[in-house]
């Protein structure tokens, strides 16, 4: 069986070989993160798939980020790059919930919290916990939260 990490490093080798400068350099970033995440903590060991997902998503998150900074500081060639990047990584990552998908599970997880007694905005971190079970890797943390609080007001 391949694991996410063994993938990369393959994909790293086919990018290299058709000289694909772009794709190289962001797994070869990417690999070096998850390398960085492997040796961290007391003891270096290997990554399972869903910890390597989670090093994945966090740079992919800083992709779409440092493309926001760059569009709003009017250098569209760099945010250009950071957003294909991003794309990149996104390759790796589960397909992420249309809002829709989202938008119905935060709105039985809000009834979930109901039925156990929390309601209105104190019931966030309630519904939050509910949600972010159900939807782990599919949604970015901060689109959940806005969906919740969204719901929770409405």
């Amino acid at each position: 069986m391949t694991t996410l990490k063994s993938k990369l490093k393959e994909d790293l080798h086919a990018a290299m070989k058709a000289r694909d400068e772009l794709t190289s350099s962001t797994l070869r970033l990417t690999l070096t993160a998850i390398t960085k995440e492997e040796v961290s903590g007391t003891s270096a060991r290997e990554l399972s798939d869903d910890e390597v997902q989670k090093v994945i998503a966090k740079e992919a998150k800083k992709r779409r980020e440092a493309a926001e900074a760059f569009a709003q500081g009017g250098r569209t060639e760099q945010a250009e790059r950071e957003k294909a990047e991003g794309q990149i990584l996104d390759g790796y990552l589960p397909k992420q919930l249309t809002d829709d998908e989202l938008h119905a599970i935060v709105a039985s997880a809000v009834e979930e919290a109901k039925a156990a007694g929390a309601e209105g905005p104190r019931a966030m971190g309630a519904v939050m916990k509910i949600v972010n079970l159900k939807v782990a890797g599919l949604a970015e943390g901060g689109r959940v939260a806005a969906a919740v609080k969204q719901r929770l007001a409405g």
